[in-house]
């Protein structure tokens, strides 16, 4: 099965060896994305609902450039540093996904930075 890497336009270099999406047979697997600006520096420090409107429009670059849209979403993986952020994700995370929501899971954990205090990393079924 041929695989596609996908890399939006604009995007910084990854801090490990991954690609910020890889699609296959229709299916686009988003990387664990966090709030990380063009050089890997952490924005929107302190704020969980400014982290996850980024964390989420990254996530949509990397589906868009696929060919699909965020309607196309059949899985998220949250990651998040707090249960006290939980609410101010949610509410992000509704106006991206208005509609049919995806499945998902919650958990806490820490993550690669200190001040990044969400990851999602992403599934979508393009076409068909």
């Amino acid at each position: 099965m041929p695989k596609e890497i996908v890399v939006p336009a604009g995007s910084g270099k990854p801090l490990a060896p991954y690609s910020p999406g890889t699609k296959a047979d229709g299916v686009v697997y988003v990387s664990g994305t966090l709030p990380f600006d063009k050089d890997n520096n952490v924005v929107h420090v302190g704020d969980a609902a400014a982290q996850t409107r980024h964390v989420l429009e990254l996530i949509k670059s990397v589906i868009e450039t696929a060919g699909g849209t965020m309607e196309d979403v059949t899985m998220n993986h949250i990651f998040l540093t707090d249960w006290s952020n939980y609410g101010a994700i949610n509410t992000v995370y509704a106006e991206f996904f208005p509609g049919d929501k995806p499945a998902r899971y919650c958990v806490q954990t820490g993550l690669v930075k200190p001040d990044a205090l969400v990851e999602i990393a992403t599934v979508a079924h393009i076409g068909k």
